[in-house]
């Protein structure tokens, strides 16, 4: 990681933690993470959340995105990357979504696409999705970045 990057890592780190001590409702503070990231990553070109239904059943609901609308409003858990995201717990990289069998087109200009759990102890609460325009343009860095406000979000949850 270079100097220019470790600077805007550090920054982004610090405007998110500066969004999460605000005295706002979680969609809020969702909402605004969704913003920062937008307008401070250039190739990110939808930003959002993806919580688990509410009253328990094993689907993924839209919550507080950025970007332009999508009909993934409901997603059941093992479909597509955020479907899979939901039972593995684990973050999923595509850098060519065309190359994933599971992928659920959203955009036909999607090209990349990353999502990050939100894990709070051992149980699921959410997850960041983030697709790209560009093919192969989330960097190591970048995930390491999303990562890390994710486990800050926990604690709204």
């Amino acid at each position: 990681m270079n100097t220019a990057q470790l600077t805007s890592y550090d920054q982004l780190i610090e405007a998110a933690e500066e969004i999460l001590d605000r005295d706002v409702t979680r969609d809020e503070k969702l909402f605004a993470i969704c913003e920062l990231l937008a307008d401070e990553i250039s190739t990110f070109s939808w930003v959002g959340f993806y919580l688990p239904d509410p009253e328990g059943k094993e689907e993924l609901v839209l919550g507080p995105f950025v970007g332009p609308a999508t009909h993934h409003k409901r997603i059941p858990y093992g479909s597509g990357i955020c479907g899979q995201v939901a039972l593995s717990h684990e973050t999923f990289v595509a850098q060519d979504v065309e190359s994933e069998d599971n992928y659920l087109a959203c955009s036909v200009d999607v090209k990349s696409e990353i999502v990050v759990p939100i894990m709070k102890e051992e149980e699921f609460v959410g997850q960041l999705d983030i697709d790209s325009n560009t093919k192969n343009s989330i960097s190591k860095e970048q995930e390491a970045l999303l990562e890390e406000i994710c486990e800050m979000l926990a604690d709204e949850f």
